[in-house]
């Protein structure tokens, strides 16, 4: 099948920006905008057809030795084109802060997060939120473990502070509802909440909260969210590896119901402190387990499945793209790949190549790939229908 047909339902997604008028925006059955239920469709249509998008965390904010440029990438200054999904962390939001945990001023994600829907991109938003028991951050400290171990608890109906994190899930409501066109338009997002549960650093992890806690602390966000007037968010669910042994049915344990979930995705990284090839081959066979299994769950659900977080630290091999994870991603239905952000002020906390960087290359002959999709794929089928 032509590779602009594969993806031809993410032009809906942008069909009104050239053309839309300042009246009710369309709504579907769901209760969510017609663009979100055309986000969900096109995300389908790519994981079955064997394409899949490429993303990037804080991708047009700052990057490697650089922060706050305009119209600045280093993806886009590596190959040409920007990424086809941009990942923003809302944390530090339900505080009132003006900027995130990593110092991105909320004003400039919501202008970004506008342009690459107008220019027709895709946005995942995470949220490592501070724990509103202990006043710590989302990373449970080993000092404070015993009192946030029980923070899942506390912010569910009945507890100590449930009406505080009510506040904190209106804030993320409010931002979610302020990102709208000039015209309008809501800008449609998948949002990422409660992620890596399956590990226990986060308050809301495995070792933190039973089942049935986690599975409530779900259902009340996406309700609280929807009462909130929230139309144009899908939601992703994604576990990480938990040990050697895990299985489908580990990963799959705290599912909080179809009713809940768009996206079924899966975190992992490729932890090669040199350019060790044994560990990078390590990262690729549980990589290719874990998201076979992962695949399986979303087919079973019948939802969509992603590669939600990877990437390889400092990208100490010139090859990590296109003989470590295209090979992978090549055998399983994701409909994208999300890779971390490129720190400012971290030299070696980079997961995208930047000009000059040894992978830089490779990641070219990955951006030609006939199975990733960039912005510019996705642009070629907008301008083609408008």
């Amino acid at each position: 099948m032509d590779r602009l047909m594969i993806i031809a339902a993410a032009a809906m997604l942008c069909a009104a920006c050239s053309n839309s008028k300042k009246s009710a925006e369309p709504m579907a059955d769901s209760g969510r905008t017609q663009r979100t239920e055309a986000l969900l469709s096109s995300l389908k249509q790519m994981g079955a057809e064997g394409q899949y998008m490429f993303g990037h965390q804080d991708d047009p904010v700052y990057g490697h030795e650089w922060v706050g440029d305009a119209d600045r990438s280093d993806v886009l200054s590596v190959c040409g084109d920007y990424p086809a999904v941009m990942g923003f962390d809302l944390g530090h939001l339900e505080l009132g802060d003006s900027c995130n945990l990593d110092g991105v001023p909320f004003s400039r994600m919501r202008q970004e997060i506008i342009r690459h829907f107008e220019r027709g991109g895709v946005i995942t938003l995470s949220w490592h939120l501070n724990n509103p028991l202990s006043g710590g951050t989302a990373w449970v400290a080993d000092s404070l473990k015993d009192i946030e171990s029980h923070t899942v608890e506390a912010v569910l109906a009945g507890g100590e502070k449930h009406e505080l994190f009510l506040t904190w899930l209106d804030r993320v409501a409010t931002f979610l509802n302020s990102l709208q066109t000039a015209d309008g338009i809501r800008v449609p997002v998948i949002f990422r909440p409660w992620h890596e549960h399956t590990g226990s650093w986060f308050w809301w992890g495995q070792g933190n909260c039973t089942t049935e806690q986690y599975q409530a602390l779900w259902r009340l966000t996406v309700d609280r969210l929807k009462e909130q007037g929230v139309v144009n968010a899908l939601y992703a669910y994604s576990p990480n590896q938990m040990t050697s042994d895990t299985t489908k049915e580990m990963l799959m344990e705290r599912y909080p119901g179809d009713d809940l979930v768009d996206v079924i995705g899966y975190d992992q990284y490729c932890y090669a402190p040199t350019a060790d090839t044994i560990a990078i081959a390590n990262y690729a066979v549980d990589l290719d387990r874990y998201i076979g299994y992962i695949c399986e769950a979303a087919q079973e659900h019948g939802k969509v499945a992603a590669l939600t977080e990877t990437g390889y630290e400092g990208l100490k091999t010139a090859d990590w793209w296109t003989r470590t994870l295209v090979p992978v991603l090549g055998r399983h239905p994701v409909s994208y790949v999300l890779v971390w952000r490129n720190a400012h002020d971290k030299p070696g906390h980079f997961y995208a190549p930047y000009p000059g960087q040894e992978s830089a290359a490779d990641f070219v002959t990955f951006y030609n790939d006939g199975k990733t999709l960039f912005l510019h794929d996705l642009n070629e089928v907008y301008t083609k229908n408008e």
